[in-house]
């Protein structure tokens, strides 16, 4: 008599954490739809207008977003605004111009809230001609390479999709409001010793012009900034856990 082979378990889904999404906008009406429409369930879209003409705002908010207004233009001073605003443990960086789904922030935000990492960066790879430009790719090499000298990190991208921890975030006393914003908390991430991991997500066209890297003069202008960044000598040194407890 034979008997039937156990049936196998079913996996168990694990909830998604609950994590606030900020996403910097600067005249993105048309992207926004498909921006919004992917983030996850129970999470909240902080949309930040940068000085939107095209009615981003009320589209954001008709959307079910929270609208921040910032109106220093420059994408730090945007994506403080939202980190500013934002309640949630952990906090999430997406740029809104459908390049990216906010949806591949789930996994992210599960390995921050585990304590597995203190920040989790997206490698960009794109699935489609000209997602990502020649110039806009050499800069970020050109970053890469420069962040390395600095720091010893080996990551091969500094692109927006990331995911930490509010409480760590503000600790980290960023003060760069331009082009340099995502680089500075990546430095003095590394500086306090920060647990950080790189996972490759999908990269598509955007959605309109780019205001910042769409041009090899904005490219480069962008690369200044950061230079900037990474001439700036550590706040403090330290082991991570120390540091990280206190500003929890």
């Amino acid at each position: 008599m034979t008997h039937p082979s156990p049936a196998s378990p079913v996996p168990v889904e694990r909830p998604v954490p609950p994590a606030d999404v900020v996403l910097p906008c600067l005249d993105e009406a048309a992207a926004l739809p498909w921006v919004l429409a992917r983030i996850p369930a129970g999470w909240r879209a902080i949309v930040v207008d940068n000085g939107s003409t095209d009615g981003s705002a009320d589209i954001a908010r008709a959307l079910g977003a929270t609208v921040v207004h910032e109106p220093r233009r420059g994408f730090g001073a945007a994506c403080h605004a939202g980190l500013a605003a934002a309640d949630a443990d952990v906090v999430c960086f997406c740029d809104c111009d459908a390049s990216l789904d906010p949806g591949l922030l789930v996994p992210f935000v599960r390995e921050v809230a585990a304590d597995r990492a203190d920040l989790v960066l997206g490698r960009r790879r794109p699935r489609r001609r000209g997602a990502w430009p020649p110039h806009a790719r050499a800069g970020n090499l050109a970053l890469s390479l420069m962040l390395r000298r600095r720091t010893g990190l080996t990551l091969r991208d500094l692109g927006p999709l990331r995911a930490a921890r509010r409480a760590d975030l503000l600790s980290l006393a960023l003060t760069d409001r331009r082009s340099g914003y995502p680089l500075q908390m990546v430095v003095r991430a590394a500086d306090a010793d920060w647990r950080i991991e790189e996972r490759d997500v999908p990269y598509l066209p955007r959605v309109g012009a780019s205001k910042v890297t769409g041009t090899w003069r904005g490219t480069w202008q962008a690369v200044r900034d950061m230079r900037r960044v990474l001439a700036e000598p550590p706040l403090a040194t330290g082991p991570r856990g120390p540091r990280k407890e206190a500003a929890r």
